[in-house]
């Protein structure tokens, strides 16, 4: 059994916990979340999978129980402890019983002052956690009784490290003003001097900007979000999805985005979205053969 996102949306809303980060957080982290799967192991006692698309920013994973197996893309990586991961590329995790997972999914790249660390550097892979995060903030999580317990640990720790820090991150909202702009607003094409320009900088300090706060160029971010939220429209309401919604020039442009985005093992699933969104188009199902 594979859980899809934006396709299966009751089994993610049902089967995790999920809280967002206090307000103080929220420029860095989206939310907390906790897997809740252990009345599904009746129904999967082979276990599932569960698959996210590509986004930007990263997740911090605890692994709270037995190992589990995560594909990035077209690699798969027993973990056996935690990890560190870039969200840039699709993901599917395999949950079996035993397996337990707490997740921080940052907005943009981890508070972390201790260390200096380049996060574009990150890129593919799933890396150690135990050295970009404090261990006895892990060992504390491990050991917390439930959920909220570890939420807040993790919550207050955050807190003091912004506190500490006070001031040295300003280009953080200027890059999360551009990126809430665009997707308020399907504007995924707008060039960066001219982005620069409106925030009175040059386009390679909004380059650097970008790089320091995602990982990525503003193209490369903007573009993530582009097809996240097409995808995500055209996954929910076919009906009434167009491409030109988001910039895209005619249905080629859209689908070849499309499948940079989706693999082979998941494209089946959006091929009536897109026959009823655009008639008979089979020829994105076709070149993936």
């Amino acid at each position: 059994m594979q859980h899809l996102e934006f396709f299966h949306t009751e089994h993610f809303e049902n089967n995790y916990y999920r809280t967002p980060a206090p307000a103080a957080l929220s420029p860095f982290i989206d939310f907390f979340w906790e897997t809740d799967f252990d009345k599904l192991w009746t129904q999967h006692p082979e276990g599932f999978s569960d698959t996210l698309f590509p986004n930007i920013g990263y997740t911090y994973l605890f692994n709270l129980g037995t190992p589990f197996i995560m594909q990035v893309h077209d690699k798969k990586i027993h973990m056996r402890s935690d990890g560190f991961l870039p969200r840039h590329k699709a993901i599917e995790c395999y949950h079996k019983p035993g397996n337990r997972l707490f997740g921080i999914k940052f907005r943009v790249s981890p508070v972390v002052f201790t260390k200096k660390i380049n996060f574009s550097e990150y890129h593919g892979y799933i890396y150690p956690l135990s050295y970009l995060l404090d261990p006895a903030i892990i060992e504390r999580v491990k050991k917390a009784a439930c959920f909220e317990d570890r939420r807040d640990i993790v919550s207050n720790y955050f807190l003091s490290v912004l506190r500490e820090h006070e001031g040295s991150l300003k280009h953080v909202p200027i890059v999360l003003e551009i990126l809430e702009h665009s997707y308020q607003h399907n504007d995924f094409t707008s060039s960066v001097e001219l982005i620069a320009k409106k925030y009175k900088v040059s386009p390679r300090t909004l380059q650097r900007y970008f790089e320091k706060a995602t990982g990525f160029s503003s193209k490369k971010a903007l573009q993530i979000m582009r097809i996240r939220k097409a995808a995500a429209h055209l996954a929910n309401s076919p009906e009434d999805f167009h491409y030109s919604l988001y910039g895209y020039y005619d249905k080629s442009h859209f689908y070849k985005h499309l499948k940079t985005f989706l693999h082979k093992k998941t494209i089946r699933h959006i091929t009536p979205h897109l026959q009823l969104a655009n008639g008979m188009m089979k020829e994105i199902v076709r070149s993936q053969k």
